[in-house]
């Protein structure tokens, strides 16, 4: 029966009807291979086989096509990594649950696809980065040196403590990874250029001056028509950001500052006594001594060694004869390049300052003596000892002073920690309230709020505190915070005692903010319709003096108005300066609008270009590499969006 059934298995139709089985399993294949995400990625990015560009993404072509992910590991890595720069950018400002949002997180994920669609397209051109190009950028990181060279601990040491830690071979990996993303993009950035054409017409356009006068309206007269129930709904509807309230909290706090305290009692006698006493070595000035010496180097070997001490020994004979010149002797025999030609001279030296035993040698002497041979890692010495300086220490009566000061300090200090210790204590007792502990403590309980972010006032104002009042678990478990630091000895803590989310208020709380808006919108509207009707005027050829004194308006001539000057105002500056170029004869007209909802006309009479031969060399090389760079940067950025446009992207954004 066996063999009768693989008969009936084999051949083409057993074949063929396998492979008709096979189909329906296919399409329960995690659904990452067939073109998804994946449930551990947040991007996918898919490109053709490189011998076969021009495949369909449709299946089951697409299983040939190739797949770079972006795990949710990378991405979650990546956001720590901005997250810890933007903390250390804006310090105390930072905002851990704005910065949070939706819009960063794409920002992030947006980087990590670029970088997968650069390295794509290394990989299809063929790029390689040597050994020898990852070694020499791992070496000129900064992180990784120690006194400008590269130390293999410290790379070691910084990899370990690093977010994530990594072992050398996955930062090399990395590092690789990185310059060769980075190669063609870079390259592309650096070839960026400016012709002289377009250097030349930017020049002129940045020193462009225009002449200009302008004839400011009258403030215009306040609306005062009646507004209807139906315009104030579609108003509130159309402009429901402007009538949202922020997100409030009030708090309850017990604040603990060491000014508000009773003063500390001053010390008496025996305690800055014993202080003294306990740290008479603060008081003593460190030993000096003035040493100068001869070394004798030693090579490897024992011979070496022993030709090197004898011939310190008989130089320290020779130093130790009465008449003795030791420098001489230095400048002749001393292989110290540092000392020789100041005839062996060191100068003063305290003690950690030589290897030891050079310095046990040193401050075993009397002055005036000479020691020696004195072996050291370096070779052999031979030490004189000139003076001695130091040593002594500071009576009590010249100190007392400065020690009461510190004690002083020192029992404020204490009876700061006490009190706020004792606190802390407390409230671990019972979490979810002050009362009792700041009672038992002898400390006020106080309030504040409902208050916003931006307009909150007191302690509240504190970023620090902000962030506490503000923050998510806070809110939700309504539990007392450690202490927050304010300041030196100046502490509080607090809880959330009420919350309320940003929401849009209803109409008939902010029914007069929305009658105030249409009556603002439709007077600045009038003021707007004024000076184009002006505009208009000017147009067709009446002078702008004429209009001024037909209107008894004030014209206020403005000549060799530049570009970069923000006169009147900057916006007022950008619309005269997208005004139209005057035509023969014939000013060129606008309007701009000036601070408080006032609006104006100008005219521009005439308009100077830039001249570049007034702009000095340094400056206009300086401009040069700024567009160059400009426009090398938006040629990597133009490369890597046609890149996208050429491979297939996936996102899942649940995933973020």
């Amino acid at each position: 029966m066996l063999q009768k059934l693989r008969d009936k298995t084999s051949g083409w139709i057993a074949t063929a009807i396998l492979g008709l089985l096979m189909i329906p399993f296919l399409f329960v294949i995690d659904n990452s291979y067939l073109g998804g995400v994946g449930a551990n990625n947040v991007a996918k990015v898919q490109a053709p086989p490189t011998w076969w560009k021009s495949a369909p993404s449709w299946w089951p072509v697409s299983l040939l096509w190739q797949h770079h992910e972006v795990s949710t590991e990378d991405f979650r890595t990546r956001f720590e990594q901005v997250r810890m720069q933007e903390r250390q950018q804006q310090g105390d400002d930072f905002d851990p649950r704005e910065f949070e949002s939706t819009e960063n997180k794409l920002k992030t994920l947006d980087q990590l696809i670029d970088e997968q669609v650069v390295q794509l397209a290394a990989q299809d051109a063929g790029v390689v980065v040597g050994d020898d190009v990852v070694r020499n950028y791992i070496a000129s990181i900064p992180a990784f040196q120690v006194d400008g060279k590269f130390s293999p601990d410290q790379y070691r040491m910084a990899l370990a403590q690093g977010m994530p830690p990594r072992t050398p071979a996955q930062f090399d990996a990395l590092v690789r990874g990185s310059l060769q993303q980075s190669l063609i993009p870079t390259a592309i950035a650096e070839s960026g250029f400016v012709t002289n054409g377009e250097f030349e017409r930017v020049m002129k356009l940045l020193g462009e001056t225009r002449d200009v006068r302008i004839a400011a309206l009258p403030e215009p007269a306040a609306d005062t028509a009646p507004v209807s129930e139906e315009q104030i709904k579609q108003w509130y509807e159309a402009h429901p950001h402007d009538f949202r309230q922020p997100e409030m909290v009030s708090i309850e706090y017990v604040e603990v500052n060491a000014a508000n305290l009773p003063p500390a009692q001053p010390a008496d006698e025996a305690t800055l006594r014993k202080r003294y006493e306990d740290e008479k070595a603060r008081f003593v000035e460190p030993e000096q001594r003035h040493a100068a010496h001869i070394l004798i180097s030693a090579g490897s070997g024992e011979a070496a060694q022993k030709a090197a001490e004898q011939k310190a020994a008989k130089l320290a004979e020779e130093a130790r004869q009465p008449n003795a010149d030791f420098a001489a002797l230095a400048r002749a025999n001393s292989e110290d390049p540092g000392s020789k030609d100041a005839g062996g001279d060191l100068g003063w030296v305290e003690k950690g300052v030589m290897v030891k035993p050079f310095e046990d040698a040193l401050f075993a002497m009397k002055a005036g003596e000479v020691v020696g041979p004195v072996k050291s890692e370096f070779g052999y010495h031979v030490i004189k000892l000139a003076e001695i300086k130091g040593g002594e220490g500071k009576p009590f009566e010249q100190v007392r002073d400065q020690l009461a000061a510190e004690q002083l300090k020192s029992d404020t200090e204490k009876a700061y920690a006490d009190l706020s210790g004792k606190l802390v204590d407390l409230v671990y007792k019972n979490p979810t309230s002050l009362e009792s502990a700041a009672k038992e403590a002898g400390l006020a309980v106080q309030t504040l709020g409902p208050f916003a972010r931006a307009d909150a006032t007191g302690i509240a104002a504190n970023p620090a505190v902000q962030r506490a009042a503000f923050s998510e678990a806070q809110i939700q478990d309504g539990t007392v915070t450690d202490p927050i630091e304010l300041g030196p000895n100046h502490s509080v803590m607090l809880r959330v005692t009420q919350h309320s989310a940003e929401q849009t208020l209803p109409l008939d709380k902010v029914r007069d903010r929305v009658v105030a808006a249409i009556h603002a919108d439709r007077t600045e509207q009038a003021a707007a319709k004024a000076a184009d009707a002006l505009v208009a005027r000017l147009a067709k050829g009446e002078s702008l003096q004429a209009l001024a004194e037909a209107e008894k308006l004030e014209v206020s001539p403005i000549p060799g108005l530049p570009r970069t000057a923000p006169v009147p105002t900057p916006a007022a500056n950008r619309a005269i300066f997208s005004a139209p170029l005057p035509a023969e004869g014939k000013p060129s007209a606008g309007k701009l609008e000036l601070n408080g909802g006032r609006y104006a006309v100008f005219v521009v009479d005439k308009v100077t270009p830039g001249d570049v031969e007034q702009v000095p060399a340094e400056q206009r090389t300086m401009l040069r590499q700024q567009l160059s760079q400009i426009e090398g940067a938006a040629a990597a950025r133009a490369y890597v969006d046609a890149l996208r446009k050429q491979y297939k992207v996936t996102t899942d954004e649940s995933q973020l």
